[in-house]
């Protein structure tokens, strides 16, 4: 968490409202491994990191409520009885549906000032949506005394993002950014929305994100796609989520289904698996058998489920020629965004500057390397 973030939304806020805010802290969060299994029903790894989103709110005796994107310098003011979205795109969505939920559970806040401002990397898969909602959620839970559970919270942001946002998102960006703990990742089970935390000792490694900076435009279409073919061959199996499948039961349909799609059912049958064996080999302090996985994962999103790009897979295979990557994938819905990699410390420098140069050579643009720790989730400033 940046103190230089928690200065600015402070110092903005009390410049323009002539009060003292209370502050709030959203992490965005990486996915380690577990890609594209949650709306399967199944695994996910997530954790909370040290980028996300400031937020400082007061309540306010006018009869209207303001809110400030401090990052964009922009500021919309609106009456709580009045909520609609807006023009699709506009931030203001996410504060609108936060509220609108809110509402909708017949919880009552009066009128209120926020201004928020970010530094999780634009584009880079890390949830900026699902830690905005949070520092909203979790801001008015505090300043109107609501009672909510973080559970709850997190149900809120979800239904903000489905109903205002108009994206169907699952429940695991929104639930790593609240629950994350300091060092830790967590497996979490998205059909029951239960978590177990994982201490991980990275030792003599690093994390490090580094970016495309692309996000080739088939992604939505192809999200819905692999979506509506992992439920078809569910209904075929007689099950409610592949998460219930084995690759024994594939196999019975094989005939019945494309190669194609078997593969992308195949594909999360496996990487199902993989989280969980990367439990066990975080608890075993074994971080060569988590980077093996990591390295699986990637190779089953790039021909199994097909939903990596050009500079993900040049990203990943300068990974792989290097002797200091323990594991790298690509990370995220697909189609660009970030590869994550387990780089030894010694070395991540001088990795991601040689990765960076082969990477403008190749492709004739820059990506963006990022240094990243495990921190905790949605919480106040002191």
């Amino acid at each position: 968490m940046s103190a230089i973030l928690i200065n600015d939304v402070k110092t903005t806020f009390t410049n323009t409202f002539k009060t003292d805010p209370i502050l709030v802290f959203s992490p965005g969060r990486i996915n380690i491994i577990g890609e594209h299994t949650d709306y399967n029903d199944g695994f996910v790894f997530p954790a909370a990191v040290d980028k996300g989103i400031a937020a400082a709110l007061q309540k306010s005796d006018d009869n209207v409520s303001k809110a400030y994107a401090l990052d964009m310098d922009s500021l919309v003011e609106f009456e709580l009885d009045k909520l609609k979205p807006s023009a699709e795109g506009s931030w203001e969505n996410y504060l609108f549906g936060v509220i609108a939920e809110i509402q909708n559970r017949n919880k009552v806040i009066g009128n209120f000032n926020i201004v928020f401002k970010g530094d999780i990397p634009e584009g880079a898969g890390m949830s900026s949506s699902a830690a905005l909602e949070n520092s909203i959620v979790f801001g008015l839970n505090e300043l109107f005394d609501l009672g909510l559970t973080k559970h709850e919270m997190i149900l809120i942001s979800q239904k903000a993002e489905h109903n205002y946002v108009g994206v169907k998102c699952g429940i695991m960006d929104q639930y790593a950014s609240m629950f994350g703990i300091t060092d830790n990742a967590l497996l979490l089970d998205c059909r029951t929305v239960e978590s177990k935390p994982y201490e991980i000792d990275f030792k003599d490694h690093d994390l490090i994100l580094i970016n495309t900076n692309v996000k080739h435009s088939l992604s939505d279409s192809a999200y819905n796609d692999r979506r509506s073919a992992c439920e078809s061959i569910a209904e075929l199996l007689g099950i409610k989520a592949l998460r219930d499948a084995t690759e024994a039961d594939l196999e019975i349909i094989k005939d019945k289904v494309t190669p194609e799609n078997y593969q992308k059912a195949l594909y999360v049958i496996q990487e199902n698996d993989r989280a969980v064996k990367a439990s066990k080999a975080i608890e075993e302090n074994d971080l060569k058998t988590l980077g093996a996985l990591i390295f699986q994962s990637h190779n089953g999103l790039q021909h199994q489920y097909k939903v990596s790009c050009d500079e993900l897979d040049f990203l990943v295979d300068q990974a792989k020629a290097s002797d200091h990557v323990l594991g790298a994938r690509m990370m995220g819905g697909g189609f660009g965004g970030c590869t994550i990699n387990l780089v030894a410390k010694s070395e991540a420098k001088t990795f991601g500057e040689t990765t960076s140069i082969a990477y403008k050579e190749t492709f004739g643009r820059a990506c963006s390397v990022y240094y990243i720790k495990l921190s905790q989730g949605t919480h106040l400033v002191k």
